[in-house]
């Protein structure tokens, strides 16, 4: 989906997130998840959508780091933008939660069950929190995800507390790492993936058709061929917002791996902004070299 510019396509944008947002709140009261209490502010519904209670955050700058790897390339070490620090995944750590179901499923000489598609389908191409709640229980959330990582050359990524897996902690590099494991190409045929290939088809296919209001984000870099999966969680004690992305762009016939982590945006269609055009530079800049 090309970058998308306008206040009102924003608007658009934003109405549409929030609605989805909205659907995954409704799910978790149905699924017990959330206790009926008063209506939830906005900030409210989109921290229970995230899979946490927002812990306080300070207020500050707005951060934003950028890792891009040349997929057609020898190296495997990507161009970083701004310090390879640590920041909350938000929603992009279900692409990670994916990729644990299917080594464990692999590890038990078995198929995802139905079930298990029609939890990790949408939790992908949806964003859908209380799938993702599912999934995350049954990988044996953060100490699951984590013996996994570690096989997937993961050094710098930490499960969040509990069921917050909102609140897992990565960097960019570290989500170059897990896009390795994932999508094909000459650098990755230096690296030994523990997804097998359909394993990784599977997390790429669903990358490539997100919901049309998600594919915002590492998109921005490219035309039409891109595979993204994008997070995002408003803090409770600032208001300031986490916008996060990761994926795979073509720019010219070649093919860059793409992590855009950010923190401190004023505003989600801010932070939107900042990561697009962290994206944009840092491909341009891959590009140049």
């Amino acid at each position: 989906m090309p970058h998308m510019k306008g206040a009102s396509r924003r608007g658009s944008r934003a109405g549409a997130c929030a609605g989805v947002l909205l659907a995954s709140v409704a799910t978790l009261f149905a699924l017990g998840g959330l206790h009926a209490v008063a209506a939830p502010s906005p900030s409210e519904q989109t921290h229970a959508a995230a899979g946490v209670d927002a812990a306080p955050q300070g207020p500050g700058k707005t951060r934003v780091t950028a890792a891009v790897l040349n997929l057609d390339g020898k190296s495997l070490e990507p161009l970083l933008d701004g310090e390879d620090a640590s920041y909350d995944t938000a929603s992009i750590v279900k692409v990670d939660i994916l990729a644990t179901l299917l080594l464990q499923a692999q590890d038990a000489g078995r198929h995802l069950t139905a079930q298990e598609r029609a939890l990790a389908e949408p939790m992908i191409r949806n964003s859908d929190n209380a799938a993702t709640n599912d999934l995350w229980r049954e990988i044996g959330g953060a100490p699951g995800m984590e013996a996994a990582n570690k096989r997937m050359g993961l050094t710098a990524t930490e499960g969040g507390p509990g069921a917050k897996w909102g609140l897992t902690q990565t960097t960019a590099s570290d989500q170059i790492r897990l896009l390795l494991s994932v999508f094909d190409g000459a650098a990755t045929s230096k690296t030994d993936s523990p997804l097998d290939k359909d394993s990784r088809a599977y997390i790429r296919s669903l990358m490539t058709h997100v919901a049309s209001d998600q594919a915002w984000g590492v998109s921005a870099a490219s035309g039409s061929d891109h595979a993204l999966k994008n997070g995002w969680l408003q803090r409770t004690a600032s208001g300031l917002w986490d916008v996060n992305s990761v994926g795979q762009v073509t720019v010219d016939g070649h093919h860059y791996l793409v992590a855009v982590l950010s923190d401190g945006s004023p505003s989600m269609d801010d932070g939107i902004s900042v990561v697009e055009r962290a994206a944009r530079q840092a491909v341009a800049a891959t590009t140049r070299n």
